[in-house]
């Protein structure tokens, strides 16, 4: 595949012997809006906590732009996520966690402050001068925060696990707009697992879905896209 960024070579994932992700060969070219679904258990978070070297292949690799993931942090600059609550820090205010991630990206004030105030509809009053630690914050604002780190530094790949889950309708219909846009200059390469297979069809022109860890289907996405998907996990329930 040209231009491929991501590259999955021979990676499987064991627990006591028990295999929960086998990926042979997977290729995610640069500028893609990638889908991962699949049920509970598929391998999804698995897939994602290897690609950001939280957990160690048993075998196999990932190489993000030529680096292999599990044995330099070269990737660390061009790369941000949110996976999970446990990616922020409590103790802080909203502010004070965006002006830790822009240090931490060598983003100044003003252009984090600048990068704020476009999201200004998408934090709905509810983000900014809260006077609110984030441990405070419902589940929904604190994902809010986290997905919008995750853009600070303008990275090269965003990977985002459920990023759907727990926002409200507005919420969710902004947020596609945010990731179309994103992906529109084809600079930017992002991943996104989801339960929901309308909203990850409507922002994602690839999709993916793993089942017991492997790949069982790679589609580009069409307007039969999510027919056939939901013909297949209806399938899935009655097996």
């Amino acid at each position: 595949m040209e231009n491929t960024l991501i590259n999955v070579q021979n990676l499987t994932k064991a627990y006591k012997g028990v295999e929960v992700l086998n990926i042979q060969d997977l290729k995610i070219p640069k500028g893609e809006s990638f889908g991962l679904v699949g049920n509970n258990g598929a391998g999804k978070t698995t897939f994602f906590s290897m690609l950001l070297d939280l957990i160690q292949p048993t075998s196999g690799q990932i190489i993000s732009r030529d680096i292999v993931v599990s044995e330099s942090e070269d990737w660390k600059p061009f790369t941000a996520a949110f996976i999970d609550e446990s990616f922020l820090i409590g103790y802080l205010t909203a502010e004070e966690y965006f002006y830790f991630i822009g240090e931490l990206r060598q983003v100044s004030k003003a252009d984090v402050d600048e990068l704020l105030a476009s999201f200004s509809d998408f934090f709905h009053g509810e983000i900014l001068n809260q006077k609110k630690y984030l441990r405070d914050l419902s589940k929904g604002n604190q994902k809010k925060v986290g997905i919008v780190a995750a853009f600070i530094g303008q990275p090269e790949v965003i990977i985002l696990d459920e990023p759907f889950a727990n926002l409200d309708p507005t919420t969710q219909i902004r947020l596609k707009k945010i990731i179309r846009e994103l992906v529109e200059g084809k600079q930017t390469t992002i991943l996104i697992s989801s339960h929901d297979l309308m909203h990850v069809t409507e922002v994602c022109e690839r999709i993916v879905v793993l089942s017991k860890g492997e790949i069982v289907k790679d589609t580009h996405t069409s307007e039969a896209t999510l027919k056939e998907l939901e013909a297949y996990f209806g399938q899935e329930t009655m097996n």
